[in-house]
């Protein structure tokens, strides 16, 4: 949802996270990855300025405009 709401292409968050597309892509689809790939691809979209608020036991997203 990020990925989406920042204009960003599965490319452009593999190259910002340091990451393969396919290893992106398997992340989007539910699959298992590393925890070490998951807090790349956080890293990458917080450092675009997404926040991810947590309230209620649901996570949420948010971007700059």
């Amino acid at each position: 949802m990020a990925r989406a709401a920042l204009g960003w292409s599965t490319h452009r968050l593999a190259e910002m996270a340091g990451l393969g597309r396919a290893t992106v892509v398997r992340f989007e689809d539910g699959e298992a990855v590393a925890a070490e790939t998951r807090e790349k691809i956080e890293a990458a979209l917080v450092d675009a300025g997404a926040q991810f608020p947590r309230r209620s036991g649901r996570i949420g997203v948010t971007v700059p405009e």
